[in-house]
């Protein structure tokens, strides 16, 4: 007998997936009526933004140096 698999469809009603809020580390069940999810808060949502915009988290990759084919002004 599998437990998992005979569990009934409703458990992840009863017990609904929980991630960690990547700015406090608090828990957060991870269901639609959470607009903020993976984050705690509307805070800790902005806090996350603040931080990409002032470039404190990167995406890593190689370095891009402009070429001489490159635009002198930048595209808008």
């Amino acid at each position: 007998m599998n437990p998992i698999a005979d569990a009934p469809e409703t458990m992840t009603d009863k017990f609904p997936k929980t991630v960690n809020c990547p700015t406090c580390n608090k828990r957060v069940a991870w269901i639609e009526s959470n607009k903020q999810r993976p984050f705690c808060s509307e805070r800790c949502k902005l806090i996350d933004f603040g931080d990409w915009a002032q470039e404190r988290h990167a995406i890593p990759g190689e370095t891009v140096y402009p070429t001489e084919d490159d635009p002198e002004e930048p595209l808008q």
